[in-house]
Parts: C-alpha cells; sequence; structure tokens
C-alpha cells in the first residue's frame, strides 16, 4: 500500500486536480455546460481519494506547516472567500440559489393561463394533458402546485411531466 501511495498519490491528485480545473473553467464561462457538468461533479469527488492519499503521504511536511503555523492563514483565507458564496446560496439572496430550481419554483406557482404559452399550448390543452396524465387539475386558473397538491404529487414532477419535448 505504501508503494501505491508513494508511486501514485500526487500524480493522480495533480491529473484530476487538472480535469477539475478545465472543467470548472468551462462551467464558469458557460462553455458546454451539458459536457462539462457531470465530468466536474464525479471527476471532483473522484479527486477526494488522491488527495487523502496525498496528504498521508506528505502528513509530515503538513505537521511543519502546523508548527510553524503557517497552514492557518491559508485555511482561513479560503474559509473567508468562501462564505459569502455559501450564505448567498442558502439564503436564495441577489444571484443566491440554482437558477434552474427558482425558474421551476415560479413555473409551479403560476396559473395553468400564465404557464401554458411558456410551455408552447393554450390553458385548455394544457388542463386536459394534465387530466389525461391523471393529475386532478379541476380549472385553467389553478397553479401546477395546486394541481401537485389535489395529487399528491410533487410539483416539479408535474411541472417536469408537462415540459415540451425537443
Amino acid at each position: 500500500m505504501k508503494t501505491f501511495i508513494n508511486r501514485f498519490a500526487t500524480p493522480l491528485t495533480t491529473g484530476l486536480f487538472a480535469v477539475s480545473t478545465v472543467s470548472g473553467v468551462a462551467l464558469f464561462f458557460h462553455w458546454q455546460s451539458g459536457l462539462f457538468h457531470s465530468m466536474h461533479e464525479w471527476l471532483s469527488m473522484l479527486l477526494l481519494a488522491p488527495f487523502v492519499l496525498h496528504v498521508w503521504k506528505n502528513w509530515n511536511g503538513i505537521l511543519g506547516y502546523i508548527r510553524r503555523k503557517t497552514l492557518w492563514v491559508p485555511l482561513v483565507a479560503c474559509l473567508v472567500v468562501a462564505l459569502p458564496f455559501a450564505v448567498m446560496g442558502l439564503s436564495g439572496g441577489p444571484g443566491g440559489g440554482n437558477p434552474a430550481f427558482r425558474a421551476v419554483a415560479l413555473m409551479t406557482q403560476a396559473p395553468l393561463t400564465d404557464l401554458a404559452p411558456m410551455l408552447q399550448t393554450t390553458p385548455e390543452a394544457l388542463l386536459a394533458d394534465l387530466q389525461a396524465r391523471g393529475y386532478q387539475a379541476a380549472s385553467i386558473d389553478a397553479t401546477l402546485s395546486v394541481v401537485a397538491a389535489d395529487s399528491g404529487a410533487p410539483a416539479n414532477e408535474v411541472l417536469f411531466a408537462v415540459l415540451p419535448a425537443r
């Protein structure tokens, strides 16, 4: 095991960090997000394993940073930089939260009369589609949240059911 760690911990960390960097930059600039999103998430998770091996391999060096008190300032700085993003994401404040989730929430709160044009249909056709799918939709003035509650289904599931295929 020690040979494996000494031979592969740093190269695997470096390689996966490079992939994470490229995919992260692509996501930041919204280049081919569909291509890079899963790659970034999964390979960043995979990066954790060689990172742990790298820390294990270099534990004595890390202890030296701790003894010289040179590790704490960078760690605190990283935390300070990350905190505003976490607070915005949790609060749903300006630019906070996933825009797709916010859009889904808005769409499920809209009456069918307002939602239908966004789904490239008429309110009557949307109502009929919901009813044909077994949802308890009473009128074109209902919202998908009401339809979902009456049907015992999550509102986002009802919305996804009636989204037009592309």
